[in-house]
């Protein structure tokens, strides 16, 4: 007998953590060139302090604290006026002291919000740390090993907490968009995914459909270098847990990686509790104080971000609202763009024909080129309305079907004439003229 009871409908809890690499010229506790990309060596970037070595001790990177800051202004996040540095204790081959210093319960940021269209993701923390080193995982002389390069330990890393707020993969994605698409306009990261420079975390668990209550289990999907991976894995989650509920179990709460060849997470760790890092204040770096003042100076520096300026745009050049978020998506095209803009005598044409590809422009380029090749694509000829008239009877007489159709209340065989109108003339003729012409003579 099929039982016909249906299935539990659940819904994504979902939070997420960002780490992404500050691109400061040095590390975040030494003077280490910060360049772990560009290196033309392993280990050629380091120092006693960054590789954990006795003696070495850490002097904490100002432009790093105030770019994070930065970051919390721009995503609306309090600030501490009071801050500090913790250990965060366990050991892993590319961790040289055995801990990392972070932050714990006083991080810089707290209490911001990124919006999206499926509603805001409150973002709980922002917090500054480093990065450790990249394990390299290789066959020599026939033997597989594991090789470190610590030319990344130490790198300012900001990490970005949420609250459990994401409701679908999908959102995620966007999430994750958005935050990108800010600290590359604060042109604090250049947020490389590919080669680490941004990675995406996610805590997945869900819940009956209707249920407020947080769900007693999560499971974290780590290190994920692609928006779209991110998306795919909260799907193949979501997917493993509802199958593991209607079972009546549980899923295991743990850390997993994401296999993009398989499509699959697989499990990596048991997840730790925050006890297990037994964290403590560092007692090398001293605690950090921030004045008002000085937080206001830097609100000031911060730019005007994609969706302010979108706003404006719709405002000051009539750029539709479709347009303007596109053409906002990297900060030196859109302030060339604002250039080209301001020199158009129809700025929204502009817009459409960037979007459209109607016309090629390249960054740089110049402005009043750029507003010429638009300009060229609305120049019509002259054509005289007796010709014009000619043409179309032309090609009523041809296609006494579809001019059937359209008397019989089928409008979308007027692009169809339009096309053969303009085919026939062998000119470009004003559309508002041409339409306005074709309607009447059809009706005839």
């Amino acid at each position: 007998m099929t039982d016909s009871t249906p299935k539990t409908k659940y819904e994504l809890v979902c939070g997420m953590e960002v780490h992404a690499e500050l691109k400061t010229k040095s590390k975040m506790f030494c003077g280490c060139k910060n360049d772990p990309f560009g290196a033309e060596k392993p280990n050629i970037y380091t120092c006693p302090t960054c590789l954990g070595m006795p003696g070495g001790l850490p002097v904490a990177n100002k432009t790093a604290i105030e770019w994070t800051i930065k970051l919390g202004l721009a995503l609306g996040c309090k600030i501490n006026l009071f801050s500090k540095f913790d250990r965060k204790n366990y050991f892993y081959p590319d961790l040289p002291k055995a801990y990392q210093i972070s932050q714990y319960d006083i991080p810089f940021c707290y209490e911001g919000v990124v919006e999206t269209s499926e509603g805001p993701v409150r973002i709980t923390r922002i917090h500054l740390e480093e990065d450790t080193g990249k394990l390299q995982h290789k066959t020599v002389d026939g033997k597989k090993v594991s090789l470190i390069d610590y030319n990344r330990s130490s790198v300012p890393l900001i990490e970005i907490v949420t609250e459990p707020d994401i409701k679908s993969a999908k959102q995620a994605k966007e999430y994750g968009k958005a935050l990108r698409q800010v600290m590359r306009y604060l042109d604090i990261a250049d947020c490389d995914m590919e080669q680490g420079g941004m990675r995406l975390e996610a805590n997945i668990s869900i819940r009956p459909e209707g249920q407020e209550e947080l769900p007693d289990y999560k499971v974290e999907v780590k290190n994920i270098n692609s928006f779209r991976f991110v998306e795919q894995a909260i799907a193949y989650e979501m997917e493993r847990h509802d199958e593991l509920l209607e079972a009546g179990e549980t899923p295991a709460q743990e850390t997993r990686g994401w296999n993009p060849n398989k499509s699959e997470t697989f499990s990596q760790r048991t997840k730790e509790d925050t006890e297990d890092y037994r964290y403590f204040p560092d007692p090398d770096l001293p605690p950090i104080r921030f004045t008002q003042k000085r937080i206001d100076e830097l609100a000031a520096e911060i730019p005007e971000l994609p969706k302010a300026k979108a706003a404006r745009w719709e405002k000051e050049f009539g750029i539709e609202s479709k347009y303007a978020e596109q053409l906002t998506a990297e900060r030196p095209y859109a302030e060339w763009l604002e250039t080209v803009f301001a020199i158009a005598e129809k700025p929204n044409a502009v817009a459409n024909a960037i979007v459209n590809k109607k016309v090629t422009v390249s960054e740089g380029e110049d402005p009043t080129a750029v507003a010429k090749k638009v300009a060229d694509l609305s120049k019509t000829d002259d054509v005289d309305t007796s010709e014009l008239v000619a043409a179309i009877t032309k090609i009523k007489e041809a296609n006494a079907d579809a001019v059937e159709k359209y008397q019989n209340g089928d409008t979308k065989v007027v692009g169809f004439f339009i096309g053969q109108v303009m085919r026939v003339l062998g000119k470009k003729v004003d559309p508002n003229v041409l339409r306005t012409t074709l309607m009447k003579e059809l009706k005839k």
